[in-house]
């Protein structure tokens, strides 16, 4: 797992064992911080809410929504409120559909967030039946929510530019080859990834050095 500092620390330095690029990446900006967020319903939502908007709309949005439907906007709550209603939070009709279809899903049964797949390639088939869930936010989800140790976002466009800058290549590799760059990284490219964004964010200015 991936949610503490320690157990953090101990997959960092058991990639840095076996690639001198992170012992380097190590150097300049040291270790992250775990980034955990709480599992359920309500983290997923969040991330609907908060597609392709900036941090503070999609804050606006959560606080009009809560407003309205009560704190955490359960999805019985959610189901019960009209278009129009939803829209005057700010919810587009895309996004009320992709709200929907996960509140739907959870009230069902059909998903049941406390008891996803232990393997990882299971959990995330099971996510991405949510409409408006895809790869990326399933792994993200997984990762921080739940703290699973060998998510690997290889997706990610900041992980693809730090991976590359990280093991010294001339330029960012692909999906795929991000993918097979990490085979080695095994069981903890989860915390790999979570260097990648502490990189991205902390050691540009470093690098031009």
């Amino acid at each position: 797992m991936v949610t503490t500092a320690e157990t953090l620390r101990g997959s960092l330095d058991a990639i840095a064992a076996i690639e001198p690029g992170f012992v380097a990446a190590l150097a300049r900006v040291g270790y992250p911080e775990p980034r955990l967020r709480e599992p359920g319903y309500e983290t997923l939502l969040r991330t609907i809410v908060g597609q392709q908007v900036s941090v503070a709309a999609a804050a606006a949005v959560w606080r009009k929504l809560e407003a309205d439907l009560g704190a955490g906007c359960a999805p019985d709550a959610l189901l019960a409120r009209d278009h129009d209603a939803l829209r005057a939070c700010g919810l587009s009709r895309q996004k009320q559909g992709y709200a929907r279809s996960l509140a739907e899903m959870v009230l069902s049964g059909a998903l049941d967030l406390n008891a996803l797949p232990a393997d990882d390639e299971e959990a995330i088939a099971q996510l991405i039946q949510i409409k408006g869930i895809g790869r990326w936010s399933a792994e993200i989800y997984l990762l921080f929510a739940e703290g699973r140790p060998d998510i690997w976002p290889a997706g990610d466009l900041a992980v693809q530019i730090e991976v590359g800058r990280i093991l010294g290549l001339p330029e960012r590799p692909s999906e795929k080859a991000t993918r097979q760059l990490a085979e080695a990284w095994r069981p903890h490219r989860g915390a790999a990834a979570i260097m990648a964004w502490h990189h991205y964010n902390n050691g540009i200015d470093m690098l031009k050095t």
